[in-house]
Formats: structure tokens, sequence, C-alpha cells
């Protein structure tokens, strides 16, 4: 038997570095998207050919499988790894064929899309979905996304233990917009757990260009250091939070729901969290981020949507990026140019999305303006000194896409 699989990219049009704190986002699926052909093999492996590359992965669908080949593999182990670990009946192997139009290193989580639908492959081959271990959890429309997430940040979930992962600290956002989203409408999500909270048509009249920088933003390489300095913030912040209250919150959402005075609290208990590479500064700042970044951009941001009111976004979107820029730190300057000039180029607002130190930037326009505005912010941003020559700098035009799909 041969399943296909269609697994978009992701867009986080609200919620910078908020879901694994335990707050809400705003996202879509692209258009853009990797498309898979998988069968059962009689070697207990994951045989990944990748079409663009044409090269091919191989690791055993084993507890300690080990990356081998390119950098991807380190994303085929950990979901060989994890599953085999809890699933004793994960004895079938697997061959994919992928390919993809889901530009790589530029924030639409290509990464995350690669462990989905190597999942989806595992879990087909060998029932998974009708295993003893699944039972727990079938009853959650967002498990499978979920699950995916932990496989890939090494987190436990559900009734499973957590493991290594790829080495990054991240949550489930980009999974559950991969799996969830709606054709035309973008998601408002919680997380940890996971769960809709609501969905937004989006306009007709409106158009999202994405622009990439054409900096390289690798979670499992250049940036993952940087990247795990933003959601370690996080977690020494909780980790003061409950020793000095004697509370056993899990994340920054629990603790900013805790008490009417919890933000107020946080803040003297900063100087305690304070590590050798996080300062106090940074910490504050971070708190006010995503206080604001989940109470008021990412619920503001939705309600715009629904009334189409392309001022109210001009205006969140702005303060998202400057948060991001200066609470945050994980912005570049080609990111921070392209977001200032957006507007200079015909589009409402911009801001950058995704982990950051790197990556791309969105921007709103007008439907009938977007090719102009497409075209104008490329060949602006090319022209501007320091930011020209070979690095794949490019935009594209989208309307949020609906998730995941697959058939046998």
């Amino acid at each position: 038997m041969t399943w296909r699989y269609r697994v978009p990219g992701r867009v986080e049009l609200a919620g910078k570095h908020t879901d694994y704190a335990g707050g809400p986002s705003l996202t879509c699926a692209t258009p853009f998207h990797m498309h898979a052909k998988a069968h059962a093999i009689p070697e207990r492996r994951l045989r990944v050919y990748d079409q663009r590359s044409k090269t091919t992965m191989d690791v055993p669908l084993a507890p300690d499988a080990a990356p081998a080949g390119p950098r991807s593999s380190v994303y085929v182990a950990a979901v060989a790894r994890r599953i085999a670990r809890d699933f004793s009946s994960a004895r079938t192997g697997v061959a994919f064929s992928l390919g993809s139009t889901i530009p790589t290193s530029m924030g639409m989580s290509s990464s995350s899309a690669l462990v989905i639908t190597l999942a989806l492959g595992v879990f087909d081959a060998n029932a998974l979905w009708s295993a003893a271990e699944w039972a727990p959890v079938t009853d959650d429309p967002l498990a499978f996304a979920q699950y995916c997430a932990a496989m890939e940040s090494g987190a436990p979930w559900g009734p499973f233990a957590g493991d290594t992962g790829v080495g990054t600290r991240g949550g489930a956002q980009d999974h559950i917009a991969i799996c969830a989203s709606e054709e035309r409408a973008v998601g408002m999500y919680a997380y940890l757990p996971g769960r809709v909270l609501r969905r937004v048509p989006w306009p007709d009249s409106w158009r999202i260009v994405v622009a990439t920088s054409g900096v390289k933003a690798t979670k499992t390489g250049n940036a993952m250091g940087a990247y795990n300095r933003v959601a370690d913030s996080v977690r020494a912040l909780v980790d003061v939070w409950n020793a000095d209250t004697g509370r056993s919150d899990a994340t920054l959402g629990e603790v900013m729901n805790a008490a009417p005075d919890a933000y107020d609290h946080l803040r003297t208990l900063v100087p305690r969290a304070v590590r050798a590479e996080i300062s106090a500064d940074y910490l504050s700042a971070r708190v006010q981020q995503y206080r604001e970044e989940t109470a008021v951009i990412v619920p503001g941001m939705a309600e715009a949507i629904a009334r189409v009111d392309a001022p109210a976004m001009a205006e969140l979107m702005q303060r998202s990026q400057e948060m991001a820029e200066h609470a945050l730190q994980n912005q570049v300057p080609q990111t921070v140019w392209l977001a200032q000039h957006a507007r200079e180029c015909g589009a409402v607002a911009a801001t950058a999305f995704g982990a950051g130190f790197g990556g791309a930037v969105w921007a709103l326009a007008d439907a009938a303006e977007e090719e102009r505005v497409a075209e104008r912010w490329m060949q602006a941003y090319r022209d501007a000194s320091g930011f020209a020559g070979g690095h794949h700098e490019s935009a594209r035009v989208m309307v949020p896409a609906a998730g995941m799909w697959r058939s046998a």
C-alpha cells in the first residue's frame, strides 16, 4: 500500500515565542507544502529520499536511532527514536519519497512539516492510530499535532516520557497550525494543552506577502543557541516563581493567571532568575513582551481581521515588531529593514515571524496591489546597501491554506 501526504508550512501572524510559554498565537497554513509518498519496507528503518537534494537519509526505527547523513537527518532520527520508544508495535519500516515547495530556512517551519510527514508514515504503516499506547489521547483532535511537537522538542506529552528531540526547546504552535488549519481562515490557538480558541475568515480583499531575508535561520544549526536562550528565559522565570510561591505552575501563562498581582509579583523576582547568558534587563523585557503579545496583540489582530480593519492591524503589527527587536532581541538587520520599509512599498504593515535570527517577514497588502507590493519590496531590499547578493531573497504572495491532507 502507498500512502500520500500533503503537509503545508505555516505563517505565524501573531504570538512571537508564546506557544511554549503557555500563551496563544494566531497562525495559518501556507499553500507551499511538502508532498510525499510512503510505503512499508521489510527492514525496520526509515528510508527518506529527498527529491530536491537527491539524497537519502536512512536511520533505524529504534530507541537508539541517531542522525546519519544530511543535517535534516536529525529530524528523521528524532521521529524514529521517539516512536520506537513509545509504541511497542512500531516494528515496520517505511520508505518515503519527499518533495517540497516550502522555502527552506525562512520561518515557514519546513522542519516541523518534515516531522509530521514522517510521523504520519510510521503511524499509517504500523497502524498506531489503534495502538493501545495511543488510546488515552484518541479523543483529543489535536493529539497528533501535539505529539509531533513533543517528538521535535523532546518534551514529555500525554502518556509518553520525553527524550532529547532535535535539540531545540519549542512548542506546538507550528504543528497545530500545519495539522489543523482551515482554508482561507486563520486560527487562534492556545497551547499546553492545545485547543482552538477562535477561527476567523480571511478577508477576500487582503493578501499575505512573505519576504525571506535570505539569512538562514536553522534552529538545529546556527540559530539553536540564540533560540534556546529566548525559551530558557521563560523557564527561568517560572522556576523562581514556583520557588517563591510554593506553586507548581508549568508555564508563564499559568503564572500570569495565578493571581491578580502575578505580573507585578513576577517582576520583583527577576533578579533571582538571572543566568550567565540571561540578564535582568532581558528578563524584564521578556515578561512585558509575553504579557502584551498574548493579552493585546494576538486577540487584537484576530478581531481586526474579523472587522477587516487595516489601521488596527498596522498598529498591532508594528508594536509586535518593536517588541521582537527590543525585548526578544531575535531580529537581524535584514528582517528589521524589511519590516521597516514594507509600508513605503505599498504594504499596510509588516512584522517578522517564526523563531527569528534570520528567516522571513510577512506584510499585509491589498489584493489589488499584491504583486506590485511584492516586487517593489524585494527590489528595494536588493537595492539596500549591504543586503544584496546571493542569499536567495524572495517574496511570495498567499492567502491562508488548509492543513495537512493524507490518503491511502
